[in-house]
């Protein structure tokens, strides 16, 4: 089962946002494998953004999803990396498409809600940056055999 990283950003998370989001990831069918409620170090940033570092963003990035609390997540389920990103939607929520969370929530690029994994080898490297192995939870929800064959 694939699996990929989701972050609720400080702007989610002052707006209340946090539980919609879950809503959308449990309605569709993905499994929950991991959630924290955290304010992200500095050093965590920084590693997060690490391959902006070069970008004359970078800074502001770092500043950002430190400046409050974060629900970081792991999500499971078959194509979950690819739905995600098509659930969140485009980087600037003002091109992000309606029924995404950033079009239907975001307010600009600057705080655009939500952070999800592009790619299998970034959502591995992700995950395992935010979570320990120990902290995640397989299990199989009772209505699995329902979503998949």
């Amino acid at each position: 089962m694939e699996r990929t990283f989701l972050a609720i950003k400080p702007d989610g998370v002052q707006r209340g946002l946090a539980g919609e989001i879950i809503r959308r990831f449990e309605t569709k069918g993905f499994t929950l494998v991991g959630l924290k409620f955290l304010k992200p170090s500095r050093e965590l940033a920084e590693q997060h953004y690490a391959v902006h570092r070069q970008r004359p963003f970078f800074a502001g990035l770092v500043e950002f999803i430190t400046s409050g609390p974060v629900v970081a997540m792991v999500w499971e389920g078959d194509g979950v990396i690819a739905a995600a990103r098509k659930m969140i939607g485009a980087t600037n929520p003002l091109t992000a498409e309606p029924g995404t969370i950033r079009g239907d929530l975001g307010i600009n690029i600057g705080r655009n809600i939500i952070h999800g994994s592009d790619a299998p080898e970034t959502a591995k490297n992700e995950i395992s940056l935010w979570f320990k192995e120990e902290e995640l939870v397989s299990w199989q929800p009772h209505l699995t055999p329902w979503l998949h064959e």
